[in-house]
């Protein structure tokens, strides 16, 4: 099965300066779209442009989603008045860390479900303008967690804004099916990206993944596909990529 896309296939991926969001962004540009790569870290963006295999096609842009969130949709109507039309949106940018329930502070909650939750939401809704995305055939994806389906000690915060993200990308597939739009989730366990900590080496948690922690391609083939016209019949979908066991 030979996945394809062309030039006029424009793909914005945020996380983009690392990650499973970079990945995802260097393989859809190999593949033939257009990226508009989103991040922070506007060295590593730069060195996304130079890994590229095709650099003309390759678009970035340097913000903190989290900034202004109710601008978001504003900001994504920016983005197809300066590049055109919008196939798909990947949302990869996350963050997490484990700290128990008598840790928490209320700032660091509202912080960690910023990222995790109202950014992809606001994205979302920008992405869902009809004059924004090319309407059938359009298709989203977010990367949310194996936290949301069965979380470890310490990853309470961290767990309830990735259940909200995979809960509400539910919602949005059934109310965009009618414009022909996907919207699906990918929950990957552990995977070999900067966030991942040390709690997640550690010898205990390694029984958990009988094949390894996975590399950040293994979560990005399965994006890829999805927003491809080989999942044309698949929305409203979490996939579970756990390593073997892990749910």
């Amino acid at each position: 099965m030979e996945i394809k896309f062309d030039k006029e296939q424009r793909f914005i991926v945020t996380g983009a300066s690392s990650g499973i969001g970079e990945n995802t962004a260097l393989m859809l540009n190999k593949l033939g779209a257009t990226v508009i790569a989103i991040g922070r870290n506007k060295e590593r963006l730069q060195m996304l442009v130079e890994q590229s295999y095709s650099p003309e096609n390759m678009f970035t842009e340097q913000k903190d989603l989290t900034e202004d969130i109710p601008s978001l949709p504003q900001y994504v109507k920016s983005l197809k008045d300066k590049y055109g039309k919008f196939q798909g949106l990947v949302y990869g940018a996350g963050i997490g860390k484990v700290e128990p329930l008598q840790m928490i502070q209320y700032p660091e909650v509202i912080k960690e479900f910023e990222t995790n939750y109202f950014a992809p939401l606001f994205m979302a809704k920008g992405f869902a303008d009809r004059r924004i995305n090319n309407g059938s055939g359009s298709a989203c994806v977010f990367v949310s967690s194996i936290a949301s389906f069965c979380s470890d000690k310490g990853h309470v915060v961290y767990a309830g804004s990735k259940a909200a993200l995979s809960a509400s990308v539910k919602s949005m597939a059934k109310e965009l099916a009618k414009n022909g739009v996907r919207m699906n989730c990918v929950s990957p366990s552990a995977v070999n990206t900067p966030m991942l900590d040390e709690h997640s080496r550690s010898e205990e948690q390694m029984k958990k993944y009988p094949f390894g922690i996975a590399e950040t391609e293994d979560v990005s083939n399965l994006i890829v596909y999805l927003l491809s016209d080989k999942a044309k019949f698949i929305s409203a979908q979490n996939y579970i990529i756990d390593s073997g066991g892990v749910s």
